[in-house]
């Protein structure tokens, strides 16, 4: 269990995301904060800067001089991962139309597909290894790229 409690609490925090989703539970606070434009762009900012970080990853592996903070930045990279419904959350409790959805639905199933990492799946399997990682980062580019394409369409239109 040493390498899955992340796993564990990202679980907890999708499916209770998806259960208010469901159920059509709102705390009405959040919401009608939600609803106001600048608390939409600064806490769209906050999940911009997650997915952001989320990057250092990569360069902590790809850059020869970084790949000494590689173990650290997989631990952060993990654990912020299973935060990631709640970030979601706090920006929107719906999960959209159109590109916004398409946004959401993404971002959300690559946050499933990282919780069940190879630490979880304890397979020594290349092929699978290689698979899930193509498919982690295909759909990590795919979000970062909607990601700026909605703060384009966000700040042409308001």
């Amino acid at each position: 269990m040493r390498n899955t409690k992340s796993t564990t609490i990202g679980l907890i925090l999708l499916f209770l995301f998806f259960l208010q989703f469901a159920l059509d539970l709102k705390w009405e606070w959040l919401y009608k904060l939600q609803q106001e434009e600048m608390f939409k762009r600064w806490s769209g900012f906050g999940l911009a800067i997650f997915i952001l970080f989320q990057w250092l990853l990569t360069f902590s592996r790809v850059i020869q001089k970084f790949r000494k903070y590689s173990l650290k930045v997989t631990q952060l990279h993990k654990w912020i991962g299973a935060l990631s419904p709640l970030l979601f959350y706090l920006h929107s409790m719906e999960l959209g139309y159109g590109y916004t959805a398409l946004l959401a639905y993404i971002f959300m199933i690559n946050t499933l597909l990282g919780y069940f990492n190879l630490d979880v799946i304890k397979s020594a399997n290349e092929v699978l290894f290689k698979g899930w990682m193509i498919v982690h980062v295909a759909f990590s580019i795919i979000v970062t790229l909607l990601m700026v394409f909605h703060i384009g369409v966000v700040f042409y239109y308001k």
